[in-house]
């Protein structure tokens, strides 16, 4: 929940501004004695700071652009040494193996060479790779 996301309590009734000194909400009405703040469309605007350079004015212009689609993680076939003969590759086994964090981006590329006999179950993969993965897949396969 957030601060804009509250709504008013069904059923309650407005604060009341008073008429008179008497009623317990009359003369200044809650607002003070003079001032910005008690005249009528009185207050700052958001972000100021009673003269003070303001934050957003303190921090520094910073040029260029930060995607907000994180990078994909790439790993190579070196990694993928580290998973157990026969293994299948997909999220479950590379996030328990450590090479990735459960849910982030990544691809395997052709960099290294491939000493275990492995099985594909991913999309993430370059051409390259998938075909040195592949080859060592039925490799397995004609050897058992």
């Amino acid at each position: 929940m957030k601060l804009h996301e509250i709504t008013q309590k069904v059923g309650k009734k407005s604060k009341r501004i008073g008429r008179g000194i008497g009623s317990g909400r009359g003369k200044t009405a809650g607002r003070g004695t003079k001032g910005q703040n008690s005249r009528t469309g009185g207050g700052v605007r958001p972000g100021f700071e009673g003269g003070q350079t303001p934050l957003i004015r303190r921090i520094p212009k910073l040029k260029g652009f930060k995607s907000r689609n994180p990078k994909a993680k790439v790993i190579n076939l070196d990694d993928l040494n580290k998973l157990s003969d026969g293994a299948k590759i997909n999220d479950g086994t590379l996030v328990a193996s450590g090479l990735i964090l459960k849910g982030q981006k990544y691809k395997i590329l052709n960099s290294g060479n491939l000493e275990k006999k492995l099985t594909l179950d991913t999309e993430s993969v370059s051409k390259e790779a998938k075909k040195i993965i592949d080859k060592s897949t039925k490799e397995a396969k004609k050897a058992s």
